[in-house]
């Protein structure tokens, strides 16, 4: 017999909340609520596979709004390991996230606001963290998109 959440072979679902003031979101990824957070680990991992030379440079890329589904992949997977889940980006492939490929975007969207924009909150004042872009209201068309049915905004 599985306890809450228990998946044979699977990381159990996480029982505490995120906490935004440490950069982290929630998602039903799997049909499991996960925890995600860029941590520093994370944003390196980033910085190398996007060849960034550095965080202004990665938030710079992000802030276009134009991210490949390879890119939200790697950005949630991240986001996971960052946030304690023991996952390979190949697992994240395979996994489904509430609401698609849209519900991804809105997660992806949210990561970065709460990792970039100052406070961790939504439409903070720009320049984002390091002084550079934000992520360019990726939540926002994210959500627009979800509730449009339409893949991207």
């Amino acid at each position: 017999m599985h306890s809450f959440g228990d998946h044979p072979g699977r990381e159990p679902a996480t029982l505490r909340r995120a906490n935004r003031h440490r950069g982290e979101v929630e998602a039903m990824i799997d049909g499991e609520r996960r925890i995600l957070c860029l941590t520093l680990g994370a944003l390196a991992e980033l910085e190398t596979a996007f060849g960034a030379d550095s965080l202004s440079d990665l938030a710079a890329r992000f802030s276009s709004g134009r991210l490949k589904s390879a890119d939200l992949i790697r950005i949630l997977s991240c986001g996971l390991r960052g946030g304690g889940n023991r996952v390979s980006d190949a697992d994240v492939a395979g996994m489904a996230v509430e609401g698609g490929v849209a519900g991804a975007a809105a997660v992806v969207g949210a990561l970065l606001t709460v990792t970039f924009s100052p406070g961790g909150a939504p439409g903070g004042a720009p320049g984002g963290a390091m002084g550079g872009p934000t992520n360019g209201g990726a939540a926002e068309r994210g959500a627009q998109a979800e509730k449009a049915d339409a893949p991207f905004p």
